[in-house]
């Protein structure tokens, strides 16, 4: 696993409250060296990010975390989730030209 995406998935560890971190883009195609981390997080819904500080914070901050990180980082609260969980995380799966492309759901056995 890239050190840029272990950094990531250890800060948002922390929190104590991911309740989904689904990885999609260059990490799970077939480039040998991909060149940026791109992650959707299901953060349960006691989550604050006014609790946040230093570069936890920074993963939840879309701009900042592509700036600091090199990786883009979208975000939903579960109950924010529409029309289902399992039905927002799917359309990660699919480009805006209308192709798929693949994602991975991370899990604790993973990282």
């Amino acid at each position: 696993m890239g050190m840029r995406l272990k950094r990531i998935l250890d800060l948002v560890t922390l929190t104590g409250h991911a309740a989904r971190v689904i990885l999609f883009g260059s990490f799970v195609s077939e480039l040998a060296e991909p060149n940026d981390v791109d992650l959707f997080l299901v953060m349960d819904d006691a989550f604050d990010l006014n609790s946040l500080t230093g570069e936890s914070r920074l993963v939840f901050e879309h701009g900042v975390a592509q700036a600091h990180f090199g990786a883009s980082v979208f975000w939903v609260r579960r109950s924010a989730c529409f029309p289902s969980e399992a039905e927002m995380i799917s359309g990660w799966g699919l480009k805006r030209d209308g192709n798929t492309r693949g994602i991975v759901e991370l899990t604790k056995e993973i990282t």
